[in-house]
């Protein structure tokens, strides 16, 4: 397991692209308020030269896949890109899932 990096692509302004958080968190977190731990932990940011907003989740490779093709179903055919996270950004999404998962 490792963090990526969803980019969401083609707001017109900061506004928008916050706006999108709420649809996208549906996406990982259907119910927020259930018990325990979501199945993917999450989180996210603006980036920093743009308007995009970036998704960090703590996935494997098929699971990290398999939730961009969630994402791009909501995000109203806005380009989402997957990478391997950028060092230092999204950490905290590792440290999450080692308090949610100790037996892991």
């Amino acid at each position: 397991m490792k963090t990526y990096e969803l980019r969401i692509q083609g707001f017109s302004g900061t506004g928008e692209a916050l706006a999108m958080q709420e649809p996208v968190a549906r996406v990982l977190c259907p119910v927020e308020a259930h018990n325990g731990p979501c199945d993917v932990p999450w989180g996210f940011t603006l980036a920093d030269d743009t308007d995009d907003l970036l998704l960090g989740i703590y996935a494997t490779p098929e699971k990290a896949a398999e939730v961009a093709d969630q994402v791009r179903a909501v995000v109203g055919g806005r380009t989402v890109s997957l990478a391997e996270g950028a060092p230092g950004r999204f950490e905290e999404l590792i440290e999450q899932y080692q308090i949610e998962h100790p037996e892991d």
